[in-house]
Protein backbone atom coordinates (compact mmCIF):
# COMPACT_ATOMS: atom_id res chain seq x y z
CA UNK A 1 0.00 0.00 0.00
CA UNK A 2 2.85 2.00 0.96
CA UNK A 3 4.20 1.93 -2.73
CA UNK A 4 0.56 3.13 -3.89
CA UNK A 5 0.04 5.60 -1.61
CA UNK A 6 3.06 7.36 -2.93
CA UNK A 7 2.25 7.47 -6.15
CA UNK A 8 -0.69 8.44 -6.52
CA UNK A 9 -0.93 12.17 -6.74
CA UNK A 10 0.85 12.95 -10.65
CA UNK A 11 0.38 15.85 -13.22
CA UNK A 12 -0.37 15.28 -16.78
CA UNK A 13 1.57 12.92 -19.07
CA UNK A 14 0.74 15.20 -22.25
CA UNK A 15 3.58 17.43 -22.85
CA UNK A 16 3.63 20.17 -26.33
CA UNK A 17 5.77 18.62 -28.70
CA UNK A 18 6.29 15.04 -27.14
CA UNK A 19 6.54 11.67 -28.20
CA UNK A 20 3.97 9.06 -27.15
CA UNK A 21 5.03 6.04 -28.56
CA UNK A 22 4.36 2.17 -28.26
CA UNK A 23 6.39 -0.84 -29.49
CA UNK A 24 4.68 -3.50 -31.86
CA UNK A 25 6.42 -6.37 -33.20
CA UNK A 26 5.86 -7.68 -36.65
CA UNK A 27 3.88 -10.61 -35.98
CA UNK A 28 1.14 -8.74 -34.01
CA UNK A 29 1.45 -5.87 -36.62
CA UNK A 30 0.74 -8.50 -39.69
CA UNK A 31 -2.53 -9.27 -37.29
CA UNK A 32 -5.33 -7.04 -39.09
CA UNK A 33 -7.65 -6.95 -36.43
CA UNK A 34 -5.22 -6.96 -33.22
CA UNK A 35 -3.73 -4.12 -35.34
CA UNK A 36 -7.17 -2.16 -35.91
CA UNK A 37 -8.08 -2.68 -31.99
CA UNK A 38 -4.38 -1.33 -30.87
CA UNK A 39 -4.73 1.56 -33.46
CA UNK A 40 -8.40 2.44 -31.86
CA UNK A 41 -7.30 2.47 -28.09
CA UNK A 42 -3.64 4.51 -29.08
CA UNK A 43 -5.63 6.75 -30.71
CA UNK A 44 -8.11 7.27 -27.56
CA UNK A 45 -5.11 7.65 -25.37
CA UNK A 46 -2.74 10.47 -27.48
CA UNK A 47 -0.21 7.97 -28.54
CA UNK A 48 1.06 9.27 -31.97
CA UNK A 49 3.05 6.88 -32.93
CA UNK A 50 4.12 3.19 -33.37
CA UNK A 51 7.73 1.84 -33.27
CA UNK A 52 7.31 -1.19 -35.39
CA UNK A 53 9.88 -4.29 -36.01
CA UNK A 54 10.86 -5.43 -39.57
CA UNK A 55 13.13 -8.22 -39.29
CA UNK A 56 11.68 -9.58 -42.96
CA UNK A 57 9.31 -8.17 -45.55
CA UNK A 58 6.13 -9.39 -46.37
CA UNK A 59 2.83 -8.25 -48.21
CA UNK A 60 0.70 -8.09 -44.96
CA UNK A 61 3.22 -6.31 -42.97
CA UNK A 62 3.09 -3.29 -46.76
CA UNK A 63 -0.90 -3.66 -46.19
CA UNK A 64 -1.41 -2.81 -42.19
CA UNK A 65 1.01 0.00 -42.95
CA UNK A 66 -1.93 2.41 -44.75
CA UNK A 67 -3.78 1.85 -41.35
CA UNK A 68 -1.14 3.75 -39.71
CA UNK A 69 -1.31 6.30 -42.14
CA UNK A 70 -4.89 6.18 -42.40
CA UNK A 71 -5.09 7.20 -38.75
CA UNK A 72 -2.31 9.45 -38.75
CA UNK A 73 0.06 7.11 -36.56
CA UNK A 74 3.65 7.74 -37.26
CA UNK A 75 5.70 4.85 -38.48
CA UNK A 76 9.74 4.10 -36.49
CA UNK A 77 10.89 1.29 -38.28
CA UNK A 78 12.74 -0.61 -35.31
CA UNK A 79 16.00 -2.78 -36.77
CA UNK A 80 17.61 -5.54 -34.59
CA UNK A 81 21.30 -5.16 -35.15
CA UNK A 82 22.97 -7.67 -33.34
CA UNK A 83 20.80 -9.98 -31.52
CA UNK A 84 22.25 -10.50 -27.77
CA UNK A 85 25.20 -8.30 -28.91
CA UNK A 86 27.61 -8.58 -31.84
CA UNK A 87 30.70 -10.55 -31.76
CA UNK A 88 33.81 -8.70 -33.30
CA UNK A 89 33.47 -10.29 -36.41
CA UNK A 90 30.20 -9.30 -37.30
CA UNK A 91 30.89 -5.88 -35.86
CA UNK A 92 33.45 -5.27 -38.61
CA UNK A 93 31.47 -6.30 -41.44
CA UNK A 94 30.28 -4.51 -43.70
CA UNK A 95 28.48 -6.69 -45.22
CA UNK A 96 26.65 -7.60 -42.21
CA UNK A 97 25.43 -3.80 -41.85
CA UNK A 98 24.63 -3.74 -45.11
CA UNK A 99 22.56 -6.90 -45.08
CA UNK A 100 20.54 -5.11 -42.29
CA UNK A 101 20.47 -1.66 -44.27
CA UNK A 102 18.36 -3.78 -46.97
CA UNK A 103 15.50 -3.72 -44.11
CA UNK A 104 16.18 -0.43 -43.69
CA UNK A 105 15.67 1.42 -46.90
CA UNK A 106 12.53 -1.31 -47.62
CA UNK A 107 10.90 0.53 -44.23
CA UNK A 108 11.80 4.05 -45.58
CA UNK A 109 10.64 3.06 -48.86
CA UNK A 110 7.31 1.73 -47.22
CA UNK A 111 6.90 5.68 -45.47
CA UNK A 112 8.67 5.08 -42.27
CA UNK A 113 9.68 8.39 -40.50
CA UNK A 114 12.31 7.56 -38.42
CA UNK A 115 14.69 4.62 -38.47
CA UNK A 116 15.59 2.78 -34.54
CA UNK A 117 18.69 0.75 -34.64
CA UNK A 118 18.36 -1.42 -31.66
CA UNK A 119 21.12 -4.28 -30.35
CA UNK A 120 23.79 -2.24 -32.04
CA UNK A 121 26.18 -2.84 -29.55
CA UNK A 122 28.92 -5.65 -28.62
CA UNK A 123 28.12 -8.53 -26.56
CA UNK A 124 28.38 -7.87 -23.04
CA UNK A 125 31.23 -10.55 -22.99
CA UNK A 126 33.20 -8.30 -24.89
CA UNK A 127 36.84 -7.16 -23.55
CA UNK A 128 35.92 -3.60 -21.72
CA UNK A 129 37.89 -0.68 -24.41
CA UNK A 130 36.90 2.61 -24.88
CA UNK A 131 37.52 1.62 -28.85
CA UNK A 132 34.41 -0.87 -28.42
CA UNK A 133 32.03 2.58 -28.95
CA UNK A 134 34.09 3.60 -31.66
CA UNK A 135 33.72 0.41 -33.37
CA UNK A 136 30.12 1.26 -32.72
CA UNK A 137 29.89 4.69 -33.88
CA UNK A 138 31.28 3.73 -37.16
CA UNK A 139 28.79 1.67 -37.96
CA UNK A 140 25.88 4.54 -36.64
CA UNK A 141 27.61 6.69 -38.84
CA UNK A 142 27.50 4.42 -42.05
CA UNK A 143 24.12 4.31 -41.17
CA UNK A 144 23.48 7.77 -40.77
CA UNK A 145 25.49 8.65 -44.06
CA UNK A 146 23.11 6.88 -45.51
CA UNK A 147 19.83 8.04 -44.13
CA UNK A 148 20.66 11.30 -44.45
CA UNK A 149 20.63 12.49 -48.53
CA UNK A 150 16.91 11.09 -47.69
CA UNK A 151 16.31 13.62 -44.69
CA UNK A 152 15.30 10.24 -42.50
CA UNK A 153 16.30 10.89 -39.01
CA UNK A 154 18.23 8.12 -37.30
CA UNK A 155 17.23 6.64 -33.56
CA UNK A 156 19.88 4.56 -31.61
CA UNK A 157 18.48 2.26 -28.37
CA UNK A 158 21.12 2.17 -25.41
CA UNK A 159 21.10 0.13 -22.50
CA UNK A 160 20.06 2.15 -19.06
CA UNK A 161 23.57 1.94 -18.25
CA UNK A 162 24.72 4.29 -20.50
CA UNK A 163 23.04 6.71 -18.61
CA UNK A 164 25.22 6.83 -16.55
CA UNK A 165 28.52 7.09 -18.38
CA UNK A 166 30.55 5.10 -20.79
CA UNK A 167 29.81 0.97 -21.26
CA UNK A 168 33.26 -0.27 -22.37
CA UNK A 169 31.74 -3.70 -22.33
CA UNK A 170 29.06 -3.64 -24.70
CA UNK A 171 30.56 -0.58 -26.66
CA UNK A 172 27.65 2.39 -25.81
CA UNK A 173 28.72 6.03 -25.17
CA UNK A 174 25.64 8.28 -25.62
CA UNK A 175 28.55 11.28 -25.64
CA UNK A 176 30.32 9.65 -28.34
CA UNK A 177 26.55 8.99 -30.43
CA UNK A 178 25.42 12.51 -30.03
CA UNK A 179 27.91 13.48 -32.68
CA UNK A 180 25.66 11.39 -35.59
CA UNK A 181 22.10 10.26 -34.19
CA UNK A 182 19.50 12.23 -34.30
CA UNK A 183 18.40 10.46 -31.13
CA UNK A 184 19.02 8.44 -28.17
CA UNK A 185 16.47 5.80 -26.68
CA UNK A 186 17.48 5.09 -23.23
CA UNK A 187 16.02 1.60 -21.97
CA UNK A 188 15.28 3.05 -18.16
CA UNK A 189 13.73 -0.22 -17.13
CA UNK A 190 13.67 -0.08 -13.49
CA UNK A 191 13.67 -3.94 -13.94
CA UNK A 192 17.00 -4.08 -15.36
CA UNK A 193 19.03 -2.00 -12.37
CA UNK A 194 20.26 -3.65 -9.48
CA UNK A 195 19.61 -3.91 -6.25
CA UNK A 196 16.19 -5.24 -8.23
CA UNK A 197 14.19 -5.35 -4.90
CA UNK A 198 15.16 -1.49 -4.72
CA UNK A 199 14.30 -0.44 -8.12
CA UNK A 200 11.29 -2.25 -8.11
CA UNK A 201 10.03 0.06 -5.06
CA UNK A 202 11.53 3.74 -6.39
CA UNK A 203 10.43 3.76 -10.14
CA UNK A 204 10.32 6.99 -10.68
CA UNK A 205 13.80 7.85 -8.69
CA UNK A 206 15.27 5.07 -11.63
CA UNK A 207 13.86 6.65 -14.49
CA UNK A 208 14.25 10.45 -13.28
CA UNK A 209 18.00 9.45 -12.18
CA UNK A 210 18.95 7.84 -15.45
CA UNK A 211 17.35 10.74 -17.65
CA UNK A 212 18.93 13.78 -15.38
CA UNK A 213 22.24 11.70 -15.84
CA UNK A 214 22.09 12.08 -19.42
CA UNK A 215 21.67 15.05 -19.52
CA UNK A 216 24.69 15.90 -16.82
CA UNK A 217 26.69 14.37 -19.57
CA UNK A 218 25.93 17.32 -21.33
CA UNK A 219 26.11 20.05 -19.05
CA UNK A 220 22.05 19.79 -19.20
CA UNK A 221 22.16 21.07 -23.04
CA UNK A 222 21.30 17.92 -25.24
CA UNK A 223 21.90 18.39 -28.79
CA UNK A 224 19.80 15.35 -29.48
CA UNK A 225 16.64 14.18 -28.77
CA UNK A 226 16.24 11.86 -25.67
CA UNK A 227 12.91 9.98 -26.09
CA UNK A 228 12.90 7.01 -23.03
CA UNK A 229 11.70 3.47 -23.07
CA UNK A 230 9.32 2.58 -19.94
CA UNK A 231 7.81 -0.69 -19.41
CA UNK A 232 4.78 -1.73 -17.91
CA UNK A 233 5.55 -4.09 -15.38
CA UNK A 234 8.52 -5.49 -14.08
CA UNK A 235 9.31 -9.43 -14.62
CA UNK A 236 11.50 -10.23 -11.25
CA UNK A 237 7.72 -9.52 -9.58
CA UNK A 238 5.50 -11.32 -11.84
CA UNK A 239 2.70 -10.99 -9.41
CA UNK A 240 2.22 -7.48 -9.45
CA UNK A 241 -1.36 -6.60 -9.06
CA UNK A 242 -3.02 -4.22 -11.71
CA UNK A 243 -2.93 -1.29 -9.29
CA UNK A 244 0.60 -1.97 -8.46
CA UNK A 245 1.10 -2.08 -12.39
CA UNK A 246 -0.80 1.12 -12.80
CA UNK A 247 1.12 3.10 -10.20
CA UNK A 248 4.45 1.84 -11.75
CA UNK A 249 3.43 3.24 -15.28
CA UNK A 250 2.45 6.30 -13.74
CA UNK A 251 5.68 6.85 -11.56
CA UNK A 252 7.45 6.32 -15.41
CA UNK A 253 6.05 8.97 -16.76
CA UNK A 254 5.99 11.76 -13.84
CA UNK A 255 9.61 11.08 -14.22
CA UNK A 256 10.14 11.45 -17.85
CA UNK A 257 8.31 14.22 -18.18
CA UNK A 258 9.92 16.00 -14.89
CA UNK A 259 13.62 14.84 -16.45
CA UNK A 260 12.72 17.28 -19.19
CA UNK A 261 12.61 14.40 -21.99
CA UNK A 262 11.20 14.75 -25.69
CA UNK A 263 8.64 11.68 -24.91
CA UNK A 264 8.66 8.45 -24.24
CA UNK A 265 7.98 4.93 -26.38
CA UNK A 266 6.19 2.23 -23.69
CA UNK A 267 7.87 -1.65 -24.16
CA UNK A 268 5.62 -4.55 -23.49
CA UNK A 269 7.16 -7.60 -25.29
CA UNK A 270 3.51 -8.98 -26.42
CA UNK A 271 2.28 -5.57 -27.05
CA UNK A 272 -0.27 -5.56 -24.01
CA UNK A 273 -0.81 -1.98 -23.40
CA UNK A 274 -4.33 -1.91 -21.73
CA UNK A 275 -3.47 -0.24 -17.96
CA UNK A 276 -1.23 2.55 -20.25
CA UNK A 277 -3.98 2.59 -22.12
CA UNK A 278 -6.11 3.31 -19.10
CA UNK A 279 -3.61 5.77 -17.25
CA UNK A 280 -3.72 8.10 -20.57
CA UNK A 281 -7.37 7.87 -21.13
CA UNK A 282 -8.08 9.01 -17.45
CA UNK A 283 -5.45 11.21 -16.50
CA UNK A 284 -7.80 14.37 -16.74
CA UNK A 285 -10.53 12.89 -14.72
CA UNK A 286 -8.01 11.97 -11.36
CA UNK A 287 -6.99 15.88 -11.95
CA UNK A 288 -9.85 17.07 -11.60
CA UNK A 289 -11.10 14.59 -8.43
CA UNK A 290 -7.47 15.81 -6.97
CA UNK A 291 -8.67 19.81 -7.46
Amino acid sequence: MALLSCLLLFSTFTFAGSVKGIYVTQYNFENTAFLNNLIKNAKASGIDTFVVDLEFTSKRYQTNLSLLKDNNIKYVARIIMFPDGGKPEQIKNPEVWQKKYTLVQQAVDWGATEIQLDYIRYSSKQKPSPQNAKDILTIIQWYKNKLSGQNIPLQVDVFGIASFGESKYIGQNIKLFSQTVDAICPMVYPSHYTPFAEHYKTPYETVYTSLTSIKDQFDDDMPIKMIPYIELSNYHYPSMSRAQKIAYIKAQLKAVKEAGADGWYAWSPHNRYDNLFYVLQNQDQEENEQE
